[in-house]
């Protein structure tokens, strides 16, 4: 019989590796490194199998319980995979982690976690043990309306995507009949089309900075926030940036090599070397990295979840953050740093009379066509691309604190 600690030490191999417990019970590992378990078994004379849910989400101990009740129906003359198992006990914790490992093929592993996240972080508290036949509307609009009241509108539309997508495959294995979270739309805010709020002159862009360094924040927000800002980068990029993705520190040409699997690509393309994205880095993007890396120390991810260190920092502690700045609401959001860096270097071109640089700044944007000519456009303009970096950080730098400081509590400009 296996245990616990074997489940976890296992490791992927060139192929698919099956580890047995016991009665046709067996952990599955994939070569990409997923644990599900399955259960293999005989019914009317033909070899059939049934899966259970992925390792850890679904225990060692939880997965035997579920071979036990199949097993149960098979001595009766049932067929385990016609019966809705376990109809009036599983919960929707049980029937999210199912519907996450069926998805898993077909998503990119950011994107798989980033699922996976928002539903322990923000369904599972209010639903996950609860039985599926018993929730109702009124307890998924609760939590989406909880949601909602904190600003995080689209997150609570994509929430009650996921919800909903739950119970569509839970209705489809005959375990419930209704899913409760599709009258729930008509209840939600609109999502606003209007563009994201972003300062576009760069005094209030070093105020801003100024005034969100000076908050009680943790020092690793306000790391993250200073290198979104530099950097221009999408919030995601910084949440899931892992230390060996910074290169060449040392040297006169540092650059963030960003995978193509972070990126927003097709996913065909998400799986090529060729289209990793390269960013060249300004001096005070170094200084900012290097503190953050110490800060860090051995954990995966440049900017660690404040709570769990062996994940990224949250969605929504950059835009808590912002939101804390005093005069901010409405504003400037994290995402705003492109707008802002576009505008302002874009107007500081055409009064230069500098045309071509608007090409490059789109490059820096990730801004690109699709095809062979991006390919060859990820790694063009470098060393243009570098010059109107370390510009913008001299532009935004202004008068502002060591990043060393920030470790140290709240500081004020120098």
């Amino acid at each position: 019989m296996l245990t616990d600690k074997e489940c976890r030490a296992a490791q992927p191999g060139p192929r698919p590796v099956k580890l047995f417990d016991g009665h046709g019970l067996h952990l599955f590992i994939s070569t990409s490194g997923f644990k599900g378990w399955r259960l293999k078994y005989r019914f009317a004379g033909r070899e059939k199998q049934l899966t259970f849910g992925p390792f850890p989400q679904v225990s060692l101990r939880e997965a035997r319980d579920r071979r036990d009740e199949a097993l149960k129906l098979l001595r009766s003359g049932q067929d385990p995979a016609e019966q809705p198992l376990q109809a009036r006990s599983e919960t929707f914790r049980t029937a999210a982690l199912r519907w996450h490992a069926l998805q898993l093929p077909g998503w990119k592993p950011k994107h798989a976690a980033d699922v996976l996240a928002s539903l322990e972080n923000e369904v599972f508290p209010a639903i996950g043990d609860k039985q599926l036949v018993a929730i109702r509307p009124s307890d998924v609009r609760t939590l989406l309306e909880a949601v909602q009241e904190r600003g995080a509108v689209e997150t609570a539309h994509r929430l009650r995507g996921r919800i909903s997508a739950v119970f569509q495959l839970a209705i489809a294995e005959d375990l419930v009949e209704v899913d409760p979270a599709a009258s729930v739309r008509a209840v939600l805010r609109p999502i606003s089309n209007r563009l994201r709020p972003a300062l576009t002159l760069i005094k209030p862009c070093r105020d801003l900075i100024a005034a969100l360094e000076d908050l009680p924040l943790h020092p690793g927000t306000k790391l993250a926030s200073r290198l979104l800002a530099l950097t221009a980068a999408r919030p995601g990029m910084i949440r899931w940036a892992e230390p060996a993705e910074f290169e060449q520190l040392d040297s006169t040409e540092p650059v963030w090599r960003v995978p193509a699997a972070k990126m927003k690509l097709t996913r065909h393309e998400s799986e090529q070397d060729a289209f990793d994205f390269v960013l060249p880095l300004s001096r005070q993007s170094v200084a900012t990295i290097r503190v953050a890396l110490d800060l860090a120390g051995r954990r995966k991810y440049l900017f660690p979840s404040h709570w769990h260190t062996h994940r990224p920092l949250s969605e929504n502690a950059l835009v808590a953050a912002y939101r804390r700045v005093p005069g901010n609401s409405g504003k400037h959001v994290p995402h705003g740093w492109r707008a802002s860096f576009a505008t302002i270097m874009n107007e500081r071109a055409a009064t230069a009379g500098r045309p071509g640089d608007r090409a490059v700044i789109d490059l820096m944007l990730a801004h690109q066509p699709r095809g062979v000519e991006a390919r060859y456009n990820r790694a063009a303009f470098m060393e243009r691309r570098r010059e109107l970096a370390q510009e913008w950080a001299d532009l935004l730098m202004q008068d502002l604190v060591e990043p060393a400081e920030l470790i140290e509590g709240p500081r004020r400009r120098r």
